[in-house]
């Protein structure tokens, strides 16, 4: 298809295509004359895939060029590659390892780590954004006076581990490697609102069942 035609079936502009194709984040089309490039439904998709991660997940274009990379570089194993592309998606600040707070959530988090016995995850701890995540989450809890440490993150972490199985074998239903990462990224940017909706669904339905209305 010409550049017209996918612009018409991907409901982006001609200018925005042509700007993501100089930022690189759009592969090249194959060349037919001087002025003119031929494109097919792999640019489709891929295009989608960018402007979800512009506009709905709100990636600066600069990060987003970034987890392309990860996502096309064949030449990783599939666990680094697809956690390559996930931690090149924004996170939150590093936490301040000089806080006693910060230092006592680390020791709750390698707790419960320990007592799911996810040694995998102790191998990413250095590297894993997900990992400091949580410790700035429970650190927070804790300094505003609330324990939340292994034991009751425990049943949590066990929930969370189903939706991650979940979320793989949908991700392997997909044909080619691309396909799966994508699909992966996606399930950060716009699963995740998801599962919060559904989260917070569930807690008005039990609020509503143990409390009542009145």
């Amino acid at each position: 298809m010409r550049l017209a035609e996918l612009s018409e079936r991907s409901g982006v502009s001609t200018a925005t295509i042509k700007y993501y194709l100089r930022e690189g984040l759009l592969p090249a089309g194959r060349q037919i004359n001087a002025t003119t490039a031929e494109y097919d439904e792999e640019h489709l998709r891929r295009l989608r895939l960018v402007r979800a991660m512009i506009q709905v997940g709100r990636v600066p274009v600069a990060k987003v060029r970034d987890v392309l990379g990860h996502v096309d570089d064949d030449s990783l194993p599939r666990t680094i590659r697809l956690g390559a592309a996930l931690w090149a998606l924004p996170q939150v600040p590093e936490p301040d390892e000089d806080d006693e707070y910060v230092q006592a959530a680390h020791l709750e988090v390698d707790k419960l780590l320990d007592q799911l016995g996810w040694e995998n995850a102790k191998q990413l701890i250095t590297i894993s954004p997900a990992y400091r995540s949580l410790v700035v989450a429970v650190a927070a809890f804790r300094r505003i006076g609330y324990t939340f440490g292994a034991e009751l993150l425990a049943p949590y972490a066990e929930l969370m581990y189903r939706t991650a199985v979940l979320d793989l074998d949908n991700m392997e239903a997909y044909p080619s490697e691309a396909e799966r990462i994508e699909f992966a990224i996606l399930g950060v940017i716009l699963n995740e609102p998801v599962k919060q909706a559904l989260h917070r669904l569930a807690q008005e339905e039990e609020t509503a069942r143990r409390y009542g209305f009145e």
